[in-house]
């Protein structure tokens, strides 16, 4: 296969800056190794109903933002969902701010994102190397695919591991730029209840220094037609758990849960998902790293450049996205690949979410 732009990772960064380099009328093709698109804007099906198990709302700060979510309203794509949240107190922690989801689950806005995209799921890059003209990548299935430019948005560790299996050196200051970019885990429990469940509308809530940092009710958030909760751990209590069994994990989950469900409410089925890059802990200062001294273009970014959460993802994308359409209708390309080109200040003021 071959292609103008390759992108690993059809999360929220690689399928916007899908979309920006498309508009240069150049190809562009999308690997992601998940079994569908999405990354943490994660939906799964639990017997009759639905949860959101990785990102569970997002808030708008930037312009930018905010112009794709006015079209995502209007569509019907997204809902305002809450003005804050409460942390199980009698004390309001709310703050007048919306935070909006998705009407059927978070990654009904990735497959909305994907259409028109060619973008080839379980498929694992595992290795990359220069040729004439660009980059060739392989997969773990030995199916190479020739690119004259690579965008790499998967968590940075794992974009690493795909350098370092070519391998592809990248100038030192870029890589310990990249190597002190960290993450912290996060396990999610999805339990589906029968019975009566007692949280607070409109229906979550959120304590940021306990053990189970959030719980919320996907029936009454609007996308389940049955009582399924998601349930977090915070990164502490995540990595205190994370060798331990999927039944050993669920009893001690469990324990937290029972205050908020009435004493016939039962679990019936729960599942676990392990998110070793749930949140960028140490970020890089800028939206995306273009790599200096490579014989073609090679650029990284996802939520751990400039901003962490939806938001700073989608911004990255819209910034790494733009920057490439730029060269690719100037047709930039040296060898070596020196070239730097910027993107819009308005793309690279910093974000503050909450």
């Amino acid at each position: 296969m071959n292609t103008d732009v390759l992108i690993v990772g059809a999360g929220l960064s690689g399928l916007l800056a899908a979309r920006e380099v498309s508009k240069a009328g150049k190809r562009v093709l999308i690997l992601d190794k998940g079994k569908s698109v999405g990354g943490r804007m994660a939906t799964r099906r639990i017997g009759s109903g639905t949860a959101d198990h990785g990102a569970q709302f997002f808030t708008v700060r930037s312009p930018q933002f905010r112009t794709l979510l006015d079209e995502w309203l209007k569509a019907g794509i997204a809902f305002e969902w809450s003005r804050g949240w409460s942390d199980g107190s009698l004390v309001s922690t709310r703050d007048g701010n919306p935070r909006y989801a998705i009407n059927g689950g978070m990654n009904a806005l990735m497959k909305h994102l994907a259409v028109g995209l060619d973008v080839r799921v379980n498929v694992r890059a595992t290795s990359m190397h220069a040729v004439e003209g660009g980059w060739e990548i392989r997969d773990e299935a030995g199916v190479k695919v020739s690119a004259k430019a690579v965008l790499l948005t998967a968590p940075v560790p794992q974009s690493l591991a795909i350098l370092d299996g070519g391998p592809v050196a990248l100038a030192p200051k870029d890589r310990e730029a990249l190597d002190q970019i960290d993450y912290l885990p996060c396990i999610t429990a999805m339990a589906r209840v029968e019975g009566r469940v007692n949280l607070p509308a409109p229906g979550a809530i959120q304590r940021l220094h306990a053990p189970i940092q959030w719980i919320a009710d996907n029936r009454q958030k609007g996308i389940s037609q049955t009582t399924i909760l998601t349930i977090q751990a915070n990164a502490g209590y995540s990595h205190q758990l994370w060798g331990r069994s999927d039944e050993e994990i669920m009893r001690s989950l469990r324990v937290d849960l029972m205050p908020f469900l009435d004493e016939k409410s039962q679990i019936v089925e729960w599942e676990i998902k392990r998110w070793r890059y749930s949140q960028p802990n140490i970020t890089y200062p800028e939206r995306f790293l273009l790599a200096e001294g490579q014989p073609a273009p090679l650029m990284f970014a996802g939520d751990a450049f400039a901003g962490p959460r939806v938001e700073g993802a989608i911004l990255s994308g819209l910034a790494a996205g733009e920057s490439s359409r730029i060269w690719c209708s100037q047709a930039v390309v040296s060898s070596p690949f020196t070239v730097k080109l910027g993107c819009p200040a308005a793309l690279t003021s910093t974000c503050h979410l909450r």
